[in-house]
């Protein structure tokens, strides 16, 4: 079954078998506001966890997304380098950044849940 999990670092990770589908969450896309440019990685690429893994550009800064877990990349969203706008209408849909083979699925496992991650930013919101 797959379960969203999410960063302390506002990325989102659904994690379906061994492939695992990772974004910017709600909360990160506000924040970042108007996004006009996003750089995907390229299939093949080896991620390690907390590594950088793809760029994304708003009207307020530029900002690297990690990678929540080791693996490879086995698609970049190519939506995105045209139509970066996407992130902000569907942050944890359609405007997913890359998919990648994750190399230890349990480590998707030990990432914060939803009610975790809605505790952590409820604490960083004070």
């Amino acid at each position: 079954m797959s379960q969203i999990r999410f960063t302390k670092d506002h990325e989102w990770v659904l994690l379906d078998g061994k492939i695992a589908t990772v974004g910017i969450t709600e909360y990160a896309q506000s924040q970042l506001g108007d996004i006009v440019f996003v750089e995907v990685p390229a299939a093949g690429k080896a991620l390690s966890a907390g590594g950088e893994a793809a760029v994304v550009e708003s009207v307020k800064a530029a900002s690297e997304v990690y990678s929540p877990v080791a693996g490879k990349v086995t698609e970049g969203n190519a939506v995105l380098p045209d139509a970066p706008e996407t992130v902000n209408q569907d942050p944890q849909g359609k405007g997913w950044f890359f998919k990648m083979e994750v190399a230890n699925p349990a480590d998707v496992a030990a990432l914060m849940d939803q009610a975790a991650y809605d505790k952590y930013l409820a604490e960083l919101n004070g």
